[in-house]
C-alpha cells in the first residue's frame, strides 16, 4: 500500500513539474467548430458594405520547436470554411493558410501552462457568391473567385497537462484576412476577422527522451 502511495505521489510530481525546454517539440491540433464569430466588411471605391456575422467550422495543425525553455517557433496551417447570409446575398467562403508563429509557455510548477502566441504569413481565400444587393445592382452576380493575401493572429489560452506528453488546450484567438485588388479601375478591399474559442490538444517531445532513444 506504502508502495503504491508512493508511487502515485511520485508520478503526480512529476505532472505537476513537467516542463517545456529548450529542444523539445511540440505537434498541435486544434478546432474552432461552432465557436467562431466573423465579420466581413467589404469596400467598393471607398463605400463600405457590411455582412453578418456568422459561424464557422476551423481546424489549425501545426508543429513547433523550442528554441529555448517556453518559447516554441513553428508553422500553423490553418483552414476554416463559413457560409455568410445577408443584404440578399449568400457567400460561401473557404481559407487555407499558412503562417510561421511564435507561442511562449508560462511555468507555474503546476499541470496548467498558460501561453500567448502570435504569427503573420499567407492566406488564399476561394469564394463562392450569389449576390443581389447595393454592391452589384441592378446587376445579379454569380460564380466564385480566389483571393489571396497577408494574414496574421493572436492567441491566448491554457495547457493542461494530462501526461507527461499529452496536453489538452483551450484558448482564444484572433486571426485577420486583408485582400485589395483592383477589377475594371474599380478597388476592392476585404478585410476579415475571426474571433473564436479554440479546443484541441498538443503532443510534447522531449529533447532527452530523443537522445535516450538513440
Amino acid at each position: 500500500m506504502k508502495k503504491l502511495l508512493l508511487a502515485g505521489a511520485v508520478a503526480l510530481f512529476g505532472l505537476s513539474n513537467a516542463q517545456m525546454t529548450k529542444g523539445d517539440w511540440v505537434i498541435s491540433g486544434n478546432t474552432g467548430m461552432g465557436f467562431n464569430s466573423i465579420t466581413t466588411n467589404t469596400k467598393v471605391n471607398g463605400a463600405k458594405y457590411d455582412e453578418t456575422k456568422v459561424s464557422s467550422f476551423s481546424v489549425t495543425p501545426s508543429v513547433g520547436y523550442f528554441v529555448m525553455d517556453g518559447l516554441a517557433v513553428g508553422i500553423d496551417l490553418g483552414f476554416d470554411s463559413n457560409t455568410t447570409k445577408g443584404d440578399g446575398s449568400k457567400v460561401t467562403l473557404s481559407t487555407f493558410s499558412v503562417m510561421p508563429t511564435a507561442t511562449y509557455y508560462f511555468n507555474t510548477d503546476s499541470k496548467f501552462f498558460p501561453f500567448v502566441g502570435a504569427g503573420i504569413g499567407y492566406a488564399s481565400t476561394k469564394t463562392k457568391f450569389n449576390i443581389s444587393n447595393a454592391i452589384a445592382d441592378p446587376l445579379l452576380w454569380s460564380g466564385d473567385t480566389t483571393t489571396d493575401g497577408l494574414a496574421w493572429k493572436a492567441k491566448a489560452g491554457v495547457t493542461y497537462m494530462a501526461t507527461q506528453s499529452l496536453g489538452i488546450n483551450l484558448g482564444l484567438g484572433f486571426d485577420q484576412f486583408y485582400n485589395k485588388e483592383t477589377y475594371s479601375g474599380i478597388d476592392y478591399k476585404t478585410t476579415r476577422n475571426t474571433f473564436g474559442v479554440n479546443v484541441g490538444f498538443s503532443y510534447f517531445i522531449k529533447a532527452k527522451a530523443q537522445k535516450s532513444d538513440k
